[in-house]
């Protein structure tokens, strides 16, 4: 049986390279909005506001996962909110639970918004041929299937969605903290495991029928990938023509 390893590298890669532009997207919008308004307090809030829809479902995730695993959920809040050097864009109080629950609720956006992305992706882009082209690396075809997809009913909508979607998922500061400690249990007892000799069968079987799904999801983040790409490079050009610049020195000879 062959291993999809291929299919589960592109996905992770996918993953974390979606995460770093959506880290850089946010500083970026947060410069334009300031050198736009002048103001301290309006760029978190355009920021808010362009990414809501986005917003809510992932605290909406966080507050259905808690409810599903019968934790108790307080008070719901979709506003951004300052916490330290970060802007929060809203929050769920949820009791605590044990480590498995505290990480799935804590993974509850990024899991609701790979699905989303994964569903919009197939039923509505149709990224058969951009997946195609992507994986026999035709770069001119992926860009045509780009600009095909866009092109598709109310596209420019979905894409927004998309957009915001993808780039609100993201695990804070506070969703990852349980993820450390579970990570590093699994990794110990996956190692025994190893060292057992047991057989790997159940693992090979279970990522053989992971991996047609984690395929769809994969051209859908690269197809968010070079959405975020191409509006960063947009939001760099747009400061950069923006940005006040400083006198030039007059050196006299």
């Amino acid at each position: 049986m062959q291993m999809p390893f291929p299919t589960i590298l592109g996905f992770i890669v996918a993953l974390l390279l979606l995460a770093w532009l959506s880290r850089q997207l946010s500083l970026h919008l947060q410069v334009l909005f300031a050198l736009v308004t002048r103001s301290n307090d309006l760029p978190m809030i355009l920021l808010f506001l362009l990414l809501l829809p986005g917003i809510v479902i992932h605290e909406a995730a966080h507050w259905i996962a808690a409810r599903l695993l019968g934790l108790k959920t307080g008070k719901f809040r979709v506003w951004p909110k300052k916490q330290g050097k970060y802007i929060g864009l809203g929050s769920v109080s949820v009791e605590r639970g044990n480590l498995g629950q505290e990480t799935i609720v804590g993974m509850a956006p990024l899991i609701a918004g790979t699905i989303l992305l994964a569903l919009i992706g197939e039923h509505i882009f149709h990224l058969v041929r951009f997946s195609m082209a992507l994986s026999e690396q035709h770069w001119l075809g992926s860009w045509q299937a780009f600009q095909q997809a866009l092109q598709e009913p109310d596209g420019i909508l979905w894409a927004y969605l998309l957009f915001t979607i993808a780039n609100a998922m993201m695990p804070s500061a506070s969703d990852r903290e349980p993820i450390k400690p579970l990570l590093m249990y699994s990794g110990i007892a996956l190692l025994l495991y190893l060292i057992l000799g047991l057989p790997l069968t159940p693992f090979a079987a279970m990522l053989q029928w992971v991996a047609p799904w984690l395929q769809t999801t994969s051209s859908a983040l690269f197809f968010t990938i070079l959405l975020d790409t191409l509006i960063l490079g947009g939001l760099f050009l747009l400061v950069q023509l923006i940005m006040p610049r400083s006198p030039q020195k007059v050196r006299s000879k």
